[in-house]
């Protein structure tokens, strides 16, 4: 999110090269992280509809995997890359999935005598043992008081059964002497084994207690035993072949291990002669194996068209399940997926509304927006009844879609704070990303997420605590609204620098996030901009970071400008915002507005000399229109190779602020406040007009001259630019006056207000720090103006320059 700057989801970075052998080794037992997965809130909530009533608890279950990191227990979750900027989900299997699809293929091709003992050595590795953690609070991760179930969705209906495996519901237990008993049987059987013998054996041994299956998988007569279901893997009915899948999810065989690339081969090959709920169920259970089985899933989306009048809502809702999980959909199966969708909508429970958000959030699928709509608008009318697992899927999909749903963010505005106290950490940062994507601020809602993050900071990961200050600090949440609500969070990530050498990322989106509200913990940057952390960030090759550092590192400067710590070095600076102006000229320089506002300036000062439109401050990554005046009022020509304005006798007299638009002069006319009133309507203010011919300090609606009836003729334009009205004022002799001429948008400010977002409210700041008065054209009034003549143009840009100046 921040790498992309505003809002764009972040990406898996590699490692730092150099970092101590066993950390590096810790870290590559895992196998892809789970991102945005499980990253949500809970509360108890009740789900009530006629078909089936939903228990009252409704918890997510901690998921530690979740944060890639060695010093969990399994690392067996899959990888989001994030992201703001932004993409955010990847659909791309690692390629050692694929090295094990080949290899297990090639082994059941060649399955010989000759090759058992090469699948025993296989079969036998069992996982890495764990490395010891490098910090103490890391030894045993702290679990989070607030747990959800994911798949409460699978409660709504009798249906669900069928093709989804309840994960809740484990096989009575066997005593360990009977799990013995049956190895041996299973020894003494051996080649005699028949593929009915073998999944039985499978299916009584997963029936073995949770606290004995490591010393049950450990056994070598069970490494036989998976063998020998390998040598009959062709033989096996479809039942059987499920049932033996599904024993080795009460097995917790790891997601890696090579005999599960073998099954994901056969039950591939097998795609075409299995039923729409056999291939529902095969995917459910790799699923609950955490097992990434992209080619097995595009079986199953291929065969869909085959089944589309078996395929009902429990069908529907299961599927975008499946493909949510798979982090995939087919370009050619996204129309077909938003039919049955908007088919089954209105049958749709408040728990399968979140599920299909969720699925298609992961899989990254952007239907219609109409589609997007309705499915909103199905959530918003039981959204009382929602859990709060479900209400963060549907912000998820909305900061997914940039759908501004009004009515939704207006009973968000309630059901958060009623919420919020128990909600989980992962389930409020959703809640804040979103706010921040849409650029909604709503004070009862941040201010019921910034009461509740300090006491869950235990269980933030720095993903979580980064991703709050980079929402809040979008929005311009100042730390004096909840002081403890920034000082926590940046405890947290001085607890967890170890996690930022594997994700340098999240530490620049947390420190851009303070940088917006104007707070720099010293001992933090100093780590983001120290020699190691830069190069750790330049060589990622996922992630452009580089835009990022160079933001911090100049943000820094101008409000830090004493600091002695590290700084960026002066070719990485130039490079960024040698980059930065291209894109700037590419984009935004050729805007309409932009080049309106520059030729009329041109026009107003006397020639492009006068007006420089460049990145005054490259860091805050927009562009000004760049006017320096004397302290007589009159411009003063600038060097754009320079940067620096110097004084041009020549055209100081000849092209005063009035010198084009000055034309045959019928007469002098002195504007005073009843006349300014007549032209242009005031909003109320509490300063005293007078009938002095200056301009005051009043807000005027200068884009609404053409309702006024009145027409601008050339003694009234002549009046209102003539300098020397407005050369009166003491404020300018001072020097020269650097004036940094803005055109706004839309996408500078939170959505119906005027609080700027973070980014630009700091640009503000630092434009001032830097001595520059901003000028701001905003969209309200210099969009309007744009369909005005020339002379009405010009009559408004001296009026937004001169104003409150003399």
């Amino acid at each position: 999110m921040a790498a992309c700057v505003l809002c764009r989801p972040v990406r898996r970075l590699c490692y730092l090269p150099g970092l101590r052998k066993d950390f590096i080794q810790a870290q590559r037992m895992s196998v892809k992280q789970v991102d945005e997965t499980d990253d949500h809130g809970g509360k108890k909530g009740v789900f009530q509809h006629q078909e089936a009533s939903l228990p009252e608890e409704y918890r997510l279950h901690y998921n530690p995997s979740s944060y890639h990191h060695s010093l969990w227990n399994k690392a067996i979750s899959q990888s989001q890359t994030d992201i703001d900027e932004d993409k955010c989900l990847s659909t791309l299997a690692p390629s050692f999935w694929k090295q094990n699809n080949r290899y297990s293929a090639s082994c059941l091709r060649h399955l010989s005598s000759s090759k058992n003992a090469h699948l025993d050595l296989a079969f036998s590795k069992g996982p890495k043992p764990e490395m010891p953690s490098l910090l103490p609070y890391h030894r045993k991760p702290i679990q989070p008081d607030v747990q959800v179930d994911t798949r409460a969705f699978l409660k709504c209906r009798p249906e669900y059964a069928s093709k989804s495996l309840n994960l809740t519901n484990r096989p009575c237990s066997i005593k360990w002497s009977e799990a013995l008993s049956l190895l041996q049987k299973a020894s003494v059987l051996k080649g005699s084994m028949k593929p009915s013998n073998v999944s039985q054996f499978l299916m009584e041994l997963s029936c073995s207690h949770p606290d004995k299956l490591l010393l049950l998988k450990s056994d070598q007569r069970f490494t036989m035993l998976l063998r020998y279901s390998v040598e009959h893997l062709r033989l096996f009915t479809t039942v059987q072949l499920l049932d033996v899948l599904q024993s080795f999810v009460w097995l917790e065989m790891p997601p890696s291990h090579p005999v599960l690339g073998l099954y994901e081969a056969e039950l591939c090959r097998r795609a075409d002669e299995m039923s729409l709920h056999q291939l529902l169920f095969a995917a459910d259970l790799w699923r609950c194996m955490r097992r990434q089985v992209p080619e097995f899933l595009q079986h199953l989306f291929n065969s869909v068209p085959l089944y589309l009048g078996q395929i009902g809502v429990p069908e529907s809702v299961h599927l975008l399940y499946i493909m949510g999980e798979g982090r995939q959909c087919p370009k050619d199966f996204i129309r077909p997926v938003e039919r049955l969708l908007m088919c089954h909508l209105q049958q749709l429970y408040p728990e399968e509304v979140g599920t299909v958000c969720l699925g298609l959030f992961k899989s990254q699928t952007s239907i219609s927006e109409d589609a997007v709509i309705h499915i909103v608008d199905k959530a918003h009318s039981f959204v009382e009844e929602m859990s709060d697992f479900a209400i963060v899927n549907v912000l998820k999909y909305m900061r997914f879609s940039y759908l501004y749903h009004r009515d939704w963010l207006e009973a968000m505005a309630v059901e958060v704070p009623r919420r919020a106290q128990s909600m989980g950490v992962k389930g409020l940062m959703h809640v804040a990303l979103t706010c921040s994507a849409l650029h909604y601020y709503n004070d009862k809602i941040l201010m019921a997420i910034a009461e509740r993050v300090p006491s869950l900071v235990p269980h933030c990961r720095s993903k979580d605590s980064c991703k709050l200050l980079w929402a809040f600090g979008t929005l311009e949440f100042l730390p004096v609204q909840s002081p403890s609500f920034y000082s926590s969070l940046t405890d947290s990530l001085r607890q967890r620098k170890v996690e930022f050498e594997r994700y340098p990322e999240h530490l620049l989106t947390g420190l851009l996030g303070l940088a917006f509200v104007s707070q720099f913990p010293e001992d933090l940057i100093a780590l983001a901009l120290s020699p190691e952390f830069v190069n750790l960030a330049l060589k990622s090759t996922q992630l452009e970071l580089k835009k990022d550092l160079f933001t911090l590192d100049r943000a820094v400067a101008m409000e830090l400008p004493l600091r002695t710590g590290p700084w960026l070095s002066s070719e990485l600076r130039e490079e960024v915002t040698e980059m930065l102006w291209k894109f700037a000229q590419l984009d935004v320089c050729q805007k309409p507005e932009v080049r309106e506002a520059e030729s009329i300036l041109q026009d107003l000062f006397g020639g492009e000399t006068f007006v420089h439109k460049r990145m005054i401050l490259p860091h805050t990554r927009s562009i000004d229109l760049e006017v320096h005046l004397d302290s007589k009022g009159n411009p003063i020509a600038l060097n754009p190779a320079s940067d620096t304005a110097t004084l041009s006798p020549k055209n100081s007299s000849s092209r005063s602020p009035s010198h084009k638009l000055k034309k045959k002069r019928i007469g002098q006319i002195d504007i005073s406040d009843d006349l300014l009133s007549q032209l242009i309507p005031t909003k109320n203010t509490t300063e005293p007009l007078t009938s002095s011919p200056k301009v005051h300090k009043v807000e005027r609606d200068w884009w609404r001259l053409s309702e006024t009836g009145v027409d601008l003729t050339t003694e009234i334009t002549d009046a209102l630019i003539k300098p020397s009205v407005l050369r009166s004022n003491p404020h300018v002799s001072k020097g020269i006056v650097k004036l940094a001429i803005q055109v706004s948008s839309r996408n500078h400010y939170c959505c119906n207000s005027q609080r700027l977002l973070g980014l630009h409210a700091m640009k503000r700041r630092q434009l001032k720090l830097a001595g520059y008065r901003v000028v701001e054209l905003s969209h309200q009034e210099w969009f309007p103006m744009l369909r005005k003549s020339r002379a009405e143009k010009q009559a408004y840009l001296h009026y937004k320059v001169y104003n409150g100046l003399y």
